[in-house]
C-alpha cells in the first residue's frame, strides 16, 4: 500500500484536532503550525472531512473545528475515505481485468492485502490515537501476522516513546 500525504496529514491533523477539541472549535492555523502543514492544504483536506461530517466548523472569532462525531466513532480508515485515499495495493485501479483484459497474475493477493489494509485501518479509533499521543497506554489493532494459522489476533500495546 502506498499511502499518499493526503491521507498522511489528515490523519495527523485529526489527531491534532482530537487532542485538543474539548476546548472549543481549533482553528486551522494553529494546526498548520504545529504540523508543519500548508494552511491551504489543510482547509482542502477539512472541507472533504466536514463533508464527510468527520468535523464540523464554527466560523467568526474563535471558531475552527470540532470533531463532529466522538472519537471512539471515527476510524483512521474513515478519515482516510474521507480526503479520497484510495487504499488499492492492486495497482489496478479498480479493474477486475486489468491486464491484456484478463485479471493479473497477483491480482487476488493484492485485494487481500486491500481488505486486510483496510480492517486494520476500521479497528483503530481516532480516540486510540489521541490517548497514544497523550502518554497513555493503549492497546490497539490486531497482530495480523496470527491470522496466518487462523489463529486469534493478538492484542498490540503501543508504549509511549
Amino acid at each position: 500500500m502506498r499511502l499518499t500525504t493526503k491521507g498522511r496529514f489528515a490523519v495527523t491533523a485529526m489527531i491534532d484536532l482530537g487532542l485538543r477539541s474539548t476546548n472549543g472549535p481549533v482553528a486551522l492555523a494553529a494546526i498548520s503550525q504545529r504540523q508543519q502543514i500548508s494552511l491551504s492544504y489543510l482547509e482542502q483536506l477539512f472541507g472533504k472531512l466536514r463533508r464527510h461530517e468527520l468535523v464540523e466548523s464554527t466560523r467568526g472569532p474563535g471558531g475552527g473545528y470540532t470533531l463532529g462525531r466522538k472519537a471512539e466513532e471515527i476510524s483512521v480508515a474513515d478519515i482516510i475515505v474521507a480526503v479520497d485515499e484510495p487504499l488499492d495495493a492492486t495497482q489496478c485501479q479498480g479493474k477486475e481485468n486489468c491486464h491484456d483484459d484478463r485479471r493479473c497474475m497477483t491480482h487476488d493477493l493484492w485485494a487481500r492485502l486491500n481488505e486486510r489494509m483496510y480492517d486494520y485501518l476500521s479497528s483503530v479509533s481516532l480516540a486510540d490515537l489521541v490517548e497514544h499521543q497523550s502518554g497513555k497506554h493503549v492497546a490497539v489493532l490486531h497482530d495480523w501476522r496470527a491470522d496466518q494459522k487462523n489463529a486469534a489476533p493478538k492484542p498490540v500495546v503501543l508504549v509511549p516513546a
